[in-house]
């Protein structure tokens, strides 16, 4: 499919982390953005806050008056654990710490669902070096089972992330989870509560979360296409920061956009170096931008595309000034449309014919 609207530009808030998100919010709507992927941290919508059905409704209302669109992201640093950093995670070997990853996730559904987001951000998280790759590959299978059912009744896509250093690090890995989840053994039952049971406790039923009231009604989401002979979930997608690929996969970043088209759902942009995980503004890096965002466009992708500059707090009103700048410039011009056809010219008056002579022998019977 193929689409000349413009790309849907977004800046994370986790590069805003020095401003009051309703500043960060204004910030953004005042200088042209379309949209805000945000992180649920402390300073900004902290997931745990008991107030958090009250914070969620008054940021719907603000976010709607603004006319911003919202991706959930949750990658804070320490938001669960102030002393390990994006810990606990889904392959953490303790079935409780994982149970407290997972409850933030659906607790991510539920806020994404009453802003009417675009879709919930996640990450598989770092191998505990005690686990064997298989094994970590079905934990986080089984792990990540209770999200993907909270998102099918919320009618939202989770968009996992390939992160550098993580077990789900490149799009080969998108692939292998997603076969991993279509596996018969990849979801618990209740003779088997966790993949990994003969090596660690039952995970401990998850605690309920409070709902949250509804806001915006949640438009349809569009199923994600199935991998031939493996299809999970229709609600698992994928998060593609082009920064990660500049970084580590052996395709160019435009090529990774259109291989990863099917399952596209949100996307994060910075620039970056070869083999260097550092996100870099735009220019810094080595990406040649252009093509990225052609293939955006020419794969028909209409989620938001976030600026992700998690370590630029510091300097973030100015770099979303220049950044969406910069994007706006790079971006392909749409493909000329074909002139209207002209108006057809009206029928020119013709003069009548003059009367027939009569026939010799006068008329025939």
């Amino acid at each position: 499919m193929t689409t000349t609207s413009p790309l849907r530009l977004a800046y994370g808030t986790n590069g805003l982390t020095d401003l009051r998100l309703t500043d960060a919010l204004a910030l953004l709507a005042d200088l042209g953005y379309d949209g805000v992927a945000l992180t649920l941290d402390h300073m900004h919508l902290d997931p745990r806050a008991p107030d958090l059905p009250s914070q969620t409704a008054r940021l719907a209302r603000r976010i709607h008056t603004l006319g911003l669109s919202v991706a959930i992201e949750t990658g804070a640093r320490y938001i669960l654990d102030p002393r390990r950093k994006h810990h606990p995670s889904l392959l953490d070997l303790d079935p409780d710490a994982r149970a407290a990853r997972i409850d933030l996730l659906r607790t991510a559904v539920r806020v994404g669902a009453d802003l009417g987001a675009t879709a919930v951000h996640c990450f598989s998280g770092a191998r505990p070096p005690s686990t064997p790759e298989p094994i970590a590959w079905q934990r986080l299978a089984g792990a990540l089972t209770p999200v993907l059912d909270a998102a099918t009744t919320a009618r939202i896509p989770i968009a996992i992330e390939p992160e550098p250093g993580h077990l789900l690090s490149d799009l080969a890995g998108f692939h292998h989870l997603r076969s991993t989840l279509a596996a018969p053994n990849s979801r618990p039952t209740p003779d088997r509560p966790d993949v990994t049971a003969s090596a660690t406790p039952a995970t401990p039923a998850t605690p309920a979360i409070p709902a949250i009231p509804a806001i915006p009604a949640i438009p349809a989401i569009p199923a994600i296409p199935a991998a031939p002979g493996a299809p999970p979930s229709d609600v698992l997608g994928l998060t593609l920061d082009i920064g990660h690929c500049q970084c580590l996969e052996p395709d160019p970043p435009a090529a990774c956009v259109r291989a990863a088209a099917p399952w596209l759902r949100h996307v994060q942009i910075e620039d970056m170096r070869r083999g260097v995980h550092e996100h870099l503004p735009f220019g810094a890096g080595e990406i040649d931008f252009p093509p990225v965002l052609a293939a955006l466009r020419d794969i028909g992708y209409q989620g938001l595309v976030s600026v992700e500059l998690p370590r630029h707090s510091h300097a973030g009103p100015a770099l979303a000034r220049t950044s969406l700048s910069f994007l706006r410039t790079a971006q392909p011009a749409p493909p000329p449309t074909a002139p209207p056809h002209p108006p057809p010219e009206p029928a020119r008056p013709t003069a009548p014919l003059p009367p027939s002579a009569p026939s010799a022998g006068g008329p025939r019977c």
